[in-house]
């Protein structure tokens, strides 16, 4: 009797709740973060250090047009401006004043332009940071041992394969941007203080939202267009990463040059009516420049931006998404998704051991 009652506080016990996997989408934020906590002197701390650089560059260029200024004002007595002559130096008031509609727009164009220039150091700096992440993103964890912890996980190497490259096409630029538009805005805090130390309107000179809003709108509508420029070089990098036992760096840039110093030796491209320069500028280049921001200018539409106004930021951005109709762009994406997968089962059983 006291063995059937022990049975039935048995069955009667609560059971342990069955263990559920994590959501594919939970497990790539988790493998986003590993990315970003691993590498974020690259992704973020050196974008910052670059535009506070360009900064201080900009603050030494503008206390030295100011000394410059005042050292003309004393040796001249003054400037003149349209028959009249200001003793304190420049107003910019008195120059604004006299200018037409036109060349208001002109310098409302030339301004806009001139913050947009400040976003060029992090984005600049986001292709280096970009290039030799990719490098070392599988070669790393085989050189210190770490991917046989990584590996232990309930993480495939698909998943983390494209965590990285992720990281690298989506996850850098858009950081970078952000840094790149907090630079605009404190170069034009900077500016500011110049416009009204020589009696100007800084919110009718320089604070134009639609300019400011057009310049960031436009930075972060090119993400895309960069997350897939980018792909083969990212995928070609990574790959070499997967495949090096030593040296990725040399392999990434030795293999492409020597194919290309190959074709033009022999002049191979012969065969299908192109020239050896054509290797060098759509595959050589597009595998090792392909991360630097922009790079994509010379597969761009310019002619309705060259036909347009300065600052028509719609036609720069049709010019940028012009890129997406061109075939090398979806040619060298199929690449890049091939030299990916290729990457995925180089790290499913490369062992340097």
């Amino acid at each position: 009797m006291n063995a059937r009652t022990d049975i039935d506080g048995l069955d009667a016990a609560p059971r342990a709740p069955a263990r559920t996997l994590p959501h594919p989408t939970h497990k790539l934020k988790l493998l986003l973060k590993r990315e970003f906590w691993e590498h974020r002197g690259g992704f973020f701390w050196a974008p910052i250090w670059a535009g506070g650089i360009s900064l201080v560059f900009t603050l030494m260029a503008l206390v030295m047009a100011e000394v410059g200024l005042r050292r003309t004002v004393t040796e001249r007595g003054g400037i003149q401006v349209d028959g009249q002559v200001v003793v304190n130096g420049l107003d910019l008031s008195l120059v604004t004043d006299k200018m037409s509609p036109e060349d208001l727009q002109k310098l409302a164009d030339g301004i806009s332009l001139s913050t947009a220039t400040a976003m060029v150091w992090p984005l600049l700096v986001l292709g280096f940071v970009v290039f030799f992440y990719c490098l070392g993103s599988l070669y790393d964890e085989r050189k210190d041992r770490s991917v046989l912890f990584w590996k232990s996980l309930p993480v495939s190497d698909r998943d983390t394969v494209l965590s990285k490259a992720a990281s690298a096409l989506l996850v850098a630029p858009a950081l970078a941007v952000a840094v790149g538009i907090a630079c605009m805005i404190a170069f034009l805090l900077v500016l500011s203080v110049f416009v009204l130390i020589h009696h100007g309107n800084p919110f009718a000179l320089l604070w134009s939202p639609g300019n400011l809003l057009a310049n960031a709108g436009m930075a972060i509508a090119t993400i895309p267009v960069y997350a897939l420029w980018a792909l083969p070089s990212v995928g070609w990098l990574m790959l070499c990463s997967a495949w090096a036992r030593s040296k990725p760096f040399l392999w990434a840039i030795m293999l492409p040059v020597f194919a290309g110093v190959f074709i033009s030796w022999f002049d191979l491209l012969h065969l299908f009516d192109l020239q050896s320069s054509w290797f060098w500028k759509h595959v050589v280049a597009h595998l090792l420049g392909g991360v630097f921001p922009g790079s994509w200018l010379g597969a761009m539409d310019l002619e309705g931006l060259n036909a347009s106004r300065l600052g028509d930021h719609l036609a720069a951005l049709k010019a940028v998404y012009s890129v997406l109709a061109t075939p090398q762009l979806w040619v060298g994406a199929v690449a890049g998704v091939a030299m990916l997968a290729a990457s995925v089962r180089l790290r499913r059983w490369r062992d340097d051991n």
